[in-house]
């Protein structure tokens, strides 16, 4: 965790000073204490890229393990002007997980594992000030999960895999209205 953190600020501190760059978070998932940082940069006339990170710390909600991390780096395509409209992204992501599933949830089982996400972002973005603004975004895709499965409590493997199962399903699994502030 430690490594991705300076990759971001890294990331956060190299991009070109002289283009348009929002350092964001989300409103709604931070308020869900699960929060979703990232940062966006102009690269083109109609193009930006966007780097985000989002966590969940809790090592237990309602006994159950909750915790999760999501890293994604997007193009991301704008229809008319760069950050004052619709846009669509592309991204592929990588996850680190240890909590349960959304098909186990009445179960005392619970998975730990990495994965991949990779799909498509619609949003659209409107300046409310001289240097901030509002992005609202709906995002999802294919996410492959690699796991191994244990009972909450003894933490011994509930599943017969040798090595990782595997679990892909198509969902939703980003959105929000992330409130952007210009750096430069």
């Amino acid at each position: 965790m430690k490594q991705c953190c300076f990759l971001f600020l890294l990331l956060l501190f190299s991009v070109n000073m002289n283009s348009q760059t929002y350092v964001k978070v989300n409103a709604l998932t931070t308020l869900l204490t699960i929060p979703n940082i990232g940062i966006e940069t102009s690269i083109g006339e109609k193009a930006t890229f966007q780097f985000d990170i989002t966590a969940s710390f809790w090592q237990s909600f309602g006994g159950k393990p909750m915790e999760f991390y999501i890293f994604i780096p997007e193009y991301r395509y704008h229809f008319k002007e760069k950050f004052n409209s619709f846009y669509v992204g592309a991204h592929i992501g990588f996850t680190l997980f240890n909590f349960q599933k959304w098909n186990y949830l009445n179960t005392n089982l619970y998975e730990k594992g990495l994965g991949y996400v990779m799909g498509v972002t619609l949003g659209y973005q409107k300046k409310i000030a001289n240097r901030i603004l509002l992005d609202i975004f709906l995002g999802g895709g294919h996410s492959q999960g690699f796991y191994k499965g244990y009972y909450i409590g003894t933490n011994k493997r509930y599943d017969n895999a040798k090595n990782y199962n595997k679990s892909g399903e198509w969902l939703p699994y980003r959105g929000g209205v992330m409130v952007s502030f210009q750096l430069n």
